[in-house]
Formats: C-alpha cells, sequence, structure tokens
C-alpha cells in the first residue's frame, strides 16, 4: 500500500483546488482499498461537519448532512479523535441513520480523523456492504493517509476557498506575528527566479510585444537544447538523442507553446501564462498511471523552468514600488527588504520563518509591522491587491472589507497617537520613580536605524549586526570597506558606545556568495565556529573595526555563540594580535572592551570563567531561548512552543545575571526580551542594568520603568518567578499592567472582533 499512498498524495499535491483534491481522495482511497464507500467529512463553522465527497454514498446528499461533534459515527470519531473500527455499525450506541445518504445497506464502518496542527478538521470514512470488520493494516492505511493529507486539506481550504481573491472578495490567513503595527497597502510579490510555482498573475500591457519576446525566449531554449544534444552526441544512442527533439518539439505552437501563446492573447503575461500552462501538463503527467511516462514530469518541469528564466531575464523590468507598498515572498531576505525605498515599505508577509527569523528582527529595527509563517497564504495570486498586515496577532486580510480597513485604520491612528504622546520622555532619564536607573540602548544594522535611535533617545549600541553589510553585497567586503561602514556607526553615537558583534553567519543568515548548507543549521557551522575556522575573515573584519574606531573610542568588540573557554581564548587571542598589528602600522587606538554573547545553554553554566576573561557580558536572548526550548525558531509548526517568557528561560537569565554580578561583569541583553515592556521590567528586576533592543520600542519602554518602582518590579518578579508556564505569567503581566494602567503601550493577544 506504501505506492498507493505516495501516489495518491503526489495526486493530490497537483490538484488546483479543495473541491479536485477530495474527489481525489475518495475515488483512490475506495480503490485501493476495495471497500465500497470512501467519504470526506470537513468541519464547516464551529463544531459540525459536513459531508464534502463521496464514492458510493448518493451525491446528492454532499453538503447537506451535517452532524455536530459527538454525534453519530462520524461525530463520535471527530469527539474521540481516534479511529473507530465497526463491522456492524447500525447496532453501535452512536449510529445515525441518514436515509437522503443511502447508506443504510452498509454494515461495516471505519472512521479516522484528519488533524491538523491539533484541530480535526475532519473524518475519512470507508465502508462495505458485507459485515467486515477492516484489519489492522488497512486501519493503519487510512490512519496514515489521514495524517498525510491532512496539511494539504488546510492547505486547500485556505487557498482553495480563494476564489474569493480573484473576485475581490475579503479572505483571511493567519500567520506568526513578526513585527509589531499595522500596515495597509498594495502587495509587491517578490519571487525566486526560474521558479514556476512562484510566478505572480500578471496582465501584459502589449499583447503583441509580450508574444515576440515570448518566441524569443521559445527560439533561444530551442538552440540550447540543439547545442547541449550536439555536444552529447558521442556519448548517446540514436534513441537517447531523440529525446532531446521530443523536448524541442514540446515548444512549438502545436503544442505547449501554442497552448501559451492563447493565453498571452487573452491578456495573461508570457511569464504567468508559460508558468500556468507548465505546471498543469506536469499535473497530468504526474497522475499517469504509467511510471516511464509518470517521470516525464520532472522533464516537464526541468524544460519550463529553462523557458521561464529566459522570459525572467528578457524582461528586465524595474519593479516599481507604491508608496504603500507590502513586500510579499516565499522566503524574504535583507537583500529583498534593501532593494525597496525605505519611505515605501509599509508592511512584510513572509510564507517562510517565524518572529525571530533574521528579516522580521530587521522588520522590527525599521519599525515595519510585519507577519511570517503565513504558509497558507497563494502569495503568486497576491500582487497589486489591497492588503492588511496585522503585525499584533500575526494576520492578513486581502482585499479587506470596508469594515475591517475602518477597523485597522483605527488601529494605525492610535499607534500615532501613542506615539506623539511618548515624545516628551525622550530627553529624560530612563528610572523608576525611587531613580534606580537603567541605560536603554538599541539594537542596529542598517543606516536608517541609526538616525531613529538617536531621535528616540538611545545611549548607545548594544548590538550592531555587522553581517548585514556583509548580506547586501555580492562578495566578501573588503577591510577598507568594512572600515568605512563602522566609522559611519561609530561616529554617528559617538561619544555612546557602539557594540559590534564580529560575523554572526549561518542558521537562518546566508551570504548568497558564501553558502553554508546543513540538515540542521542552528546547531551546526555558525557564529563564531565559521569566523575561526576562517581567521582571515575574522582578523580582517577585527582589523577594520580597530581602524575605525581611531579618535573616536567608543568601540566595543561582542563574539556571538561562544560555548567553551578554549574558543573564546583563541578568539581574544587572534583580536590581540590585530591590535598589536594596527599599532605596528601607525594607528592610534585604543584596545577596546572585548565580551561574550550568552546565547548557548552551554555558556549559562561557565558564566564564571568567561567573565573571568572578558569585559562583559550581553545575553542574546532569541538564540538562548530557541536552545533551551529545543524550538526552530523559524519552523511555524512549533512558533507557538517558542515562548520568550517560558519558567525555564526566566531561570536561565535569573541564573546569568546572579553569576555575572557575583563576579563583578556588567550583563546587558540585546534579544528581542528586552524591547518587550513587560519583560524589561523583569528584568530589570534581575539585576540587567542595561537593555538593548530596537529603536521602536525604546519610548514604550522607557514610559513603562518610569512609571514604575522597585519595589513593584520585584514584587511583580517574585510573583512571576512561581508560575509554571508562559500562558500564567503573560496573564499576570497583563493583570500588572491593566491594574497600573500602563495597557496602552502594549498589545496584549485577545479577539480584535475579526480575529479568532
Amino acid at each position: 500500500m506504501l505506492e498507493s499512498l505516495r501516489r495518491i498524495v503526489q495526486e493530490v499535491n497537483t490538484a488546483p483546488n479543495l473541491r479536485e483534491v477530495l474527489n481525489i481522495i475518495v475515488a483512490r482511497v475506495r480503490t485501493t482499498m476495495e471497500t465500497e464507500v470512501c467519504s470526506v467529512y470537513l468541519r464547516e463553522g464551529g463544531e459540525h461537519y459536513a459531508l464534502m465527497a463521496t464514492e458510493g454514498l448518493n451525491p446528492d446528499a454532499i453538503g447537506k448532512v451535517k452532524l455536530e461533534k459527538g454525534e453519530g459515527l462520524v461525530g463520535l470519531v471527530a469527539a474521540r479523535e481516534e479511529p473507530l473500527n465497526l463491522n456492524n455499525a447500525d447496532s453501535h450506541k452512536a449510529y445515525r441513520y441518514f436515509p437522503e445518504t443511502g447508506e443504510e445497506i452498509f454494515s461495516s464502518f471505519l472512521g479516522v480523523p484528519i488533524i491538523h496542527h491539533r484541530q480535526v478538521l475532519g473524518v475519512l470514512v470507508v465502508q462495505q456492504r458485507d459485515n467486515r470488520k477492516f484489519d489492522e493494516g488497512e486501519e493503519a492505511f487510512l490512519v496514515t493517509m489521514s495524517a498525510q493529507l491532512a496539511g494539504v486539506i488546510a492547505h486547500a481550504e485556505a487557498t482553495g476557498g480563494l476564489a474569493a481573491i480573484g473576485q475581490k472578495t475579503e479572505a483571511r490567513f493567519l500567520g506568526v506575528a513578526g513585527a509589531p503595527g499595522v500596515a495597509i497597502g498594495h502587495g509587491v510579490v517578490v519571487s525566486p527566479l526560474a521558479d514556476l510555482d512562484a510566478v505572480p498573475v500578471s496582465q501584459c500591457s502589449n499583447i503583441d510585444e509580450e508574444l515576440a519576446y515570448f518566441y524569443e525566449s521559445l527560439e533561444a531554449v530551442k538552440q540550447d537544447i540543439k547545442n547541449l544534444s550536439s555536444q552529447l552526441e558521442s556519448r548517446l544512442n540514436k534513441e537517447e538523442r531523440l529525446l532531446f527533439d521530443a523536448y524541442a518539439g514540446l515548444l512549438d505552437d502545436a503544442s505547449v507553446g501554442g497552448e501559451v501563446a492563447e493565453r498571452i492573447r487573452s491578456g495573461f503575461s508570457a511569464q504567468y501564462a508559460w508558468s500556468a500552462v507548465v505546471l498543469e501538463h506536469v499535473a497530468v503527467f504526474s497522475r499517469m498511471e504509467d511510471a516511464y511516462l509518470r517521470e516525464r514530469a520532472t522533464d516537464v518541469r526541468d524544460l519550463g523552468s529553462r523557458v521561464l528564466a529566459y522570459l525572467q531575464q528578457s524582461a528586465g523590468d524595474e519593479k516599481t514600488y507604491p508608496d504603500d507598498t507590502i513586500l510579499v515572498g516565499e522566503e524574504l531576505t535583507a537583500s529583498n527588504l534593501g532593494e525597496v525605498p525605505v519611505e515605501k515599505l509599509t508592511g512584510i508577509i513572509s510564507l517562510r520563518g517565524s518572529s525571530n527569523s533574521h528579516v522580521a528582527i530587521l522588520a522590527r529595527s525599521l519599525g515595519i509591522p510585519t507577519v511570517m509563517g503565513a504558509v497558507d497564504l497563494p502569495f503568486t495570486r497576491l500582487d497589486g491587491h489591497e492588503l492588511v498586515v496585522d503585525g499584533y496577532r500575526g494576520a492578513v486580510f486581502a482585499d479587506p472589507s470596508e469594515q475591517v480597513r475602518a477597523h485597522y485604520e483605527e488601529i494605525l491612528t492610535e499607534d500615532k497617537q501613542l506615539v506623539a504622546s511618548l515624545e516628551p520622555i525622550k530627553g529624560l532619564p530612563c528610572e523608576t520613580i525611587d531613580k534606580k536607573r537603567t541605560r536603554l540602548w538599541v539594537n542596529t544594522g542598517l543606516v536608517a536605524d541609526a538616525m531613529l535611535s538617536l531621535e528616540r533617545g538611545a545611549e548607545g549600541v548594544g548590538l550592531y549586526r555587522t553581517e548585514i553589510p556583509f548580506m547586501l553585497r555580492d562578495r566578501f567586503p573588503s577591510e577598507e570597506e568594512q572600515r568605512v561602514v563602522y566609522r559611519e556607526q561609530l561616529s554617528t553615537f559617538a561619544p555612546r558606545p557602539v557594540t559590534m558583534r564580529t560575523l554572526d553567519v549561518g542558521g537562518d543568515k546566508a551570504l548568497p556568495y558564501f553558502p553554508i548548507t546543513e540538515d540542521n543549521p542552528f546547531l551546526g557551522w555558525r557564529g563564531i565556529r565559521v569566523t575561526l575556522d576562517h581567521p582571515e575573515i575574522f582578523l580582517g573584519q577585527v582589523r577594520a573595526m580597530l581602524k575605525a574606531s581611531e579618535g573616536l573610542d567608543n568601540l566595543r568588540i561582542m563574539l556571538p555563540m561562544i560555548s567553551n573557554v578554549p574558543e573564546l581564548e583563541v578568539a581574544l587571542m587572534l583580536i590581540y594580535r590585530a591590535y598589536d598589528e594596527i599599532k605596528d602600522e601607525g594607528y592610534e587606538v585604543v584596545m577596546p572592551p572585548v565580551g561574550v554573547m550568552i546565547e548557548v545553554p552551554a555558556a549559562v553554566y561557565q558564566i564564571e570563567a568567561i567573565a573571568d576573561r572578558v569585559d562583559f557580558l550581553s545575553v542574546g536572548s532569541n538564540d538562548l531561548t530557541q536552545y533551551l526550548l529545543a524550538v526552530d525558531r523559524n519552523n511555524p509548526r512549533v512558533a507557538d512552543l517558542y515562548h520568550s517568557l517560558h519558567p525555564a528561560v526566566l531561570q536561565a537569565l535569573l541564573r546569568i545575571a546572579e553569576d555575572a554580578k557575583a563576579k563583578g561583569t556588567p550583563v546587558s541583553i540585546c534579544g528581542e526580551l528586552a524591547g518587550d515592556p513587560a519583560a524589561a521590567l523583569l528584568l530589570i528586576g534581575m539585576g540587567y542594568d542595561t537593555l538593548s533592543m530596537n529603536a521602536t520600542n525604546l519610548l514604550k519602554v522607557k514610559s513603562v520603568i518610569r512609571a514604575v518602582s522597585s519595589e513593584q518590579i520585584q514584587y511583580l518578579l517574585k510573583e512571576v518567578m512561581s508560575l509554571t508556564d508562559a500562558q500564567s505569567i503573560n496573564r499576570r503581566l497583563e493583570e500588572a499592567f491593566k491594574r497600573a494602567g500602563l495597557s496602552r503601550v502594549m498589545r496584549f493577544g485577545g479577539d480584535t472582533g475579526f480575529i479568532n
């Protein structure tokens, strides 16, 4: 049955809509299990399940038969969330007869729940006229089938209900809150090159020109195929060479080429018309019974990618960005953000990633509302559509209704009023009512961050992400190029301290010209491990930092991903070596303070040994949280398990602060947690004297700190540290903020009237 399972899943994955998905499932499962009936019931609305597809029951009953959870055998399966296998179904106490289905003649019943993300989406049922007990193998097959199909059905439900988008009616999608705020604007889709699945729906402005450049691209690919055939002529027999002729033939007007031309004549762009037709042919080949013909789907896709690459190259159009651009893509990068004029970028939506993906961190630095992990979003169809990005709750609305737009415009107004109301405190010290002082620094990486940070009253830089200048180039920057960039940052903030983290790539931060491919990148070659293996990169960067600090003396160097003392000692040796070299070259620089990021659990238990060797410590709470909780912060499937306020995380943070204090070593925190006004109070209570955050959060955090006393903070910390789960901690913080009249600076989770 494994081959049958593979075939069904493959066929379902190429289905164009939910209706077709369900029809394929019931037909193929019925045949594979050699039973008389296969049906799918799907959750509809709240707690009831409707017959949505069947092979064997009366088709007129589709959409009419509905059961509450717990009602009838189907409802019982949904309520119990486990299979039900009966050879005499009508004698079961939960049996309910629906005359419109014609199922009274079927005695045997096997139903399994279809579960996705702990939600019962539906029930998959097979029935038999004979008094038949389905065996363990058959039951296991149906359970496996439902597990395989759950994600497909969830995706099809989201996108299949999206004839809506084409009809300009509202559609809503949920992801993960990436950067707070609300944005209303128009989608600009960013697609990877030569990716057939990612070509946005688009129209052409001149049909004759579009056809001409389409045919030019076809001829170019035909010539490529001809050249390839000639190169391999001596190594292939006659029959094998005929395969190249077959490929070229697909491009003719009598085949795929002709179908595409017709779609272009109807107004579609060549790129979209080509990708749509090719994917239809791929789906046809994928469903074929013959194994040889089925494998030709790969050949058709390859040919399609070749032509698409030419089409994209030939188009050469400069992408235009409206003033209210909402950038949409499957997996956006820092360079994608850098291509959009900062004054035009109002929102970001990424299908992949989570709230702690690097692009989300950058978005928070820039103050751009962002939704990550919107895996069900049909992003290729959103180009030019009006979108609402709810970065507070991770929701996206396509073609929003007047009611939804008005609701979010009101939130936008409230947010602007809040920012304006906090302006008067930007020049005031960050201290509690009883005058306990806390330094507020910023995390930066882009030039645009610097001015905003100073405008908001930043007292220094707790994290300058040096990898960003590396990401925005197509090669490693030279020592001099780095010096210029670093000098600009140091000069802008002088005399305030600027903490520069050495190159931290790997994990979710990739350089296009230095790819790192690993099965488990977050536990692999990243951070200090990369730069110690490439001392030429590390030394060049440190030299550039030191040169840039001449005459300013506000540089601090921070080492990422330190997990043991020996690697720290090697890194320090290289820094001292670079310093000696710079001095010998005549530069008048002072040796800057050197510190370590505490972001690996191993470092939490070595604070004393590390503190003996460095000048300061800074906690990277993002990575520390994902490592402590064993949650990949870029995986939307487990995003709801990533809790910065998890009791284990708080206990680790408290231990770090206490151990650092015992050694007399300054300790700060530069993770996203520092910018959370509620978490900031807990961190101050633990003993963190410097909080480094995105500039957009500076005034919110300062306003909260100035509104409470040290005694109140300690009382809140004691209460929170006694709680056993993140949800309870969040509720306690929400209650405390409401009582203190501080809810206006926080948007705690809850129902907005549009998100349930």
